[in-house]
């Protein structure tokens, strides 16, 4: 047969290959033979527009397989082995179809599950495809990524056996279950427990040994201060979200001249496994042009926020030192100048600690 277009966007969304009514039914199983070594199992729908001897194809189903238009195929009948090819669990990649369609609103994984099981049902599926899914007027791009079979025990009525077996191709049933997973670097947010856990990045480098940290005398206070900021980024993203806990995001060390505030904000900073702290002089930030003051807080935050958006939970800490803080934040209210710059900054960094738009991936050391 001849490979083809997809005649209509909504034969491209059944994930579905499209043949004419004389040649196959609508719900038949086939596999298409590209190169002897490759080959690829679709099921099939019929449609008027379909030339006889045509087989047509969305994009994500031709880059899956390699194929071009008027490329010539081998297509055979293909039957699934139930006792062994039902699908028991699926983990699939998403991302959004477009990235200029991207939003921060968080999805709901277990009615996307639902409502995929429900659209794909009776369709066999491959490890490594791809294919596009609609789910509340938004388009996913998905790549299937591991398949289990079902247990033979519990389709023959019986006890589960609890044996685990991957397959590379398998049958969507009703009972199936489906797991998503977030594309790398994506701003996708999902919630819900068909949802794979991420990966979380340990908070304390592994290699750092105390010992060489330098700092003498101060066990108490830097016991503290490990206890007050760290404690709760130990625990993975997913467990902090369920408990609805806000990590601590700055530190205030005070203290005469000498004392060692300076040198323990640094050692904190290469402690963490996080990036190379932003180090600050709290006078730098000041700027003789009206409005450029506040611009320099706004530039400090940019990479937290550009990451926070793309990764969300799983965004890395980000590390600001400013040294002799007491420059930029003066009580409000006591400057002495007309344009009150020291206060419009005072109010810039702390709508950026703790504004609108939160950030969590944070820590600032004063």
């Amino acid at each position: 047969m001849q490979a083809a277009r997809c005649p209509t966007d909504e034969l491209s969304l059944s994930n579905c290959a499209v043949v004419s009514e004389k040649d196959l039914q609508s719900g038949q199983h086939v596999s298409v033979t590209t190169t002897p070594n490759h080959k690829f199992v679709f099921t099939v729908k019929t449609h008027h527009t379909v030339a006889a001897g045509s087989i047509a194809f969305s994009l994500p189903q031709r880059k899956w397989a390699g194929l071009s238009i008027g490329q010539e195929v081998e297509v055979a009948g293909y039957n699934f082995d139930k006792s062994k090819q039902c699908i028991g669990a699926m983990t699939i990649e998403i991302d959004f179809l477009q990235k200029k369609s991207t939003d921060s609103s968080p999805y709901d994984s277990d009615k996307m599950a639902a409502e995929f099981i429900q659209q794909f049902n009776n369709q066999g599926f491959s490890v490594t495809q791809q294919l596009v899914f609609s789910f509340c007027d938004k388009l996913f791009g998905l790549v299937v990524k591991d398949i289990e079979a079902m247990d033979a025990s519990i389709l023959r009525g019986e006890p589960a056996s609890g044996k685990k077996q991957k397959i590379d191709c398998g049958l969507m049933v009703g009972n199936s279950q489906v797991v998503f997973e977030k594309a790398p670097s994506s701003s996708l947010t999902l919630v819900g427990k068909a949802k794979t856990k991420e990966q979380r990045q340990t908070i304390i480098n592994p290699e750092w040994n105390f010992e060489k940290m330098g700092i003498g005398g101060l066990d108490r206070e830097f016991s503290d201060i490990f206890r007050r900021a760290f404690a709760s980024r130990v625990f993975p993203p997913d467990i902090v979200e369920q408990m609805g806990c806000k990590h601590v995001k700055g530190i205030m060390l005070f203290g005469p001249p000498g004392c060692g505030k300076t040198l323990m904000a640094r050692q904190i900073g290469k402690m963490l496994n996080a990036r190379e702290p932003k180090v600050v002089n709290g006078p730098e930030i000041l700027n003789k042009y009206v409005g450029e003051s506040e611009a320099n807080i706004r530039k400090l935050f940019a990479d937290a926020e550009e990451e926070q958006k793309r990764l969300g939970a799983n965004s890395g800490l980000h590390i600001i030192i400013f040294d002799e803080l007491d420059a930029i934040c003066k009580q409000r209210g006591t400057g002495a100048s007309s344009t009150g710059v020291h206060d419009t900054v005072v109010n810039q960094l702390l709508s950026k600690i703790d504004g609108v738009e939160q950030l969590n991936n944070i820590l600032v050391i004063g």
